[in-house]
């Protein structure tokens, strides 16, 4: 139970900081719920797609072998079926109604398939690995939440730049995963500092980008109320 509770306490905490950051219209708890439900079922094709894209490792040499495992096994798997599980699950739903609404699903997509790989990976290492990836692995994989729900958010509300900004809200968190696995798979200790350093960025970036369509919310907000206030008769 002890370890249970390590496992999912980064993810109740991320989950909660970025449902409090939506002040203005908080999204259902129902579709939240949902949000969560159907990160944790994207582990299953995910586990499929990494093992067939496996069987091709044998093919690169050396630290090719690592980027091949980082960047497309690992990160291009896991993103992209993120990417469905928040296409399927919000893009036609009328809660979608501001560009924040997309960094918040995102990110509880991603925190639904970190809840699960968390806790596979603490009841397996223990207590310290529930510690390392709680503050690694588990933000991660909220910050590539992030940057993908940042160019959604975006690609729902400017209809012209909407093809480029859903590449962006696929490539970018598939870049950024890339990166971090890499650094871990290479086994090369002096880039523990990049790997530290990485992080950092990561984190920067995330706080960066909620709070850039955060303002944006607000700014829409005003502008709604405006509108039902002019359209009022007097």
């Amino acid at each position: 139970m002890n370890l249970l509770i390590v496992a999912l306490a980064p993810v109740v905490i991320i989950a909660a900081y970025i449902y409090f950051r939506d002040k203005y219209e908080k999204e259902p708890i129902r579709l939240l719920i949902y949000a969560l439900f159907a990160g944790g079922l994207t582990v299953i094709p995910v586990l499929f797609l990494e093992t067939f894209l496996s069987s091709f490792t044998y093919l690169f040499p050396g630290l090719t072998a690592a980027a091949w495992k980082a960047f497309v096994v690992a990160a291009f798997s896991e993103e992209l079926w993120k990417f469905v599980a928040l296409y399927v699950l919000i893009w036609r739903s009328p809660e979608f109604n501001e560009k924040f609404d997309g960094i918040v699903y995102a990110v509880y997509v991603a925190l639904g398939f970190a809840a699960v790989e968390n806790v596979m990976y603490v009841m397996e290492g223990g207590f310290s690995t529930g510690i390392m990836r709680a503050v690694t692995a588990v933000p991660a994989h909220a910050i590539f939440g992030v940057t993908m729900g940042f160019y959604f958010g975006l690609a729902k509300f400017y209809e012209k730049q909407q093809a480029g900004l859903k590449l962006k809200a696929l490539g970018f968190p598939i870049l950024l995963h890339g990166i971090y696995d890499f650094i871990l798979f290479t086994g090369i200790e002096w880039l523990t500092i990049v790997f530290v350093g990485f992080v950092v960025y990561l984190y920067v970036s995330g706080h960066k980008r909620i709070k850039e369509l955060s303002k944006s919310s607000i700014y829409n907000t005003d502008y709604d109320l405006l509108n039902e206030k002019l359209s009022k008769p007097e």
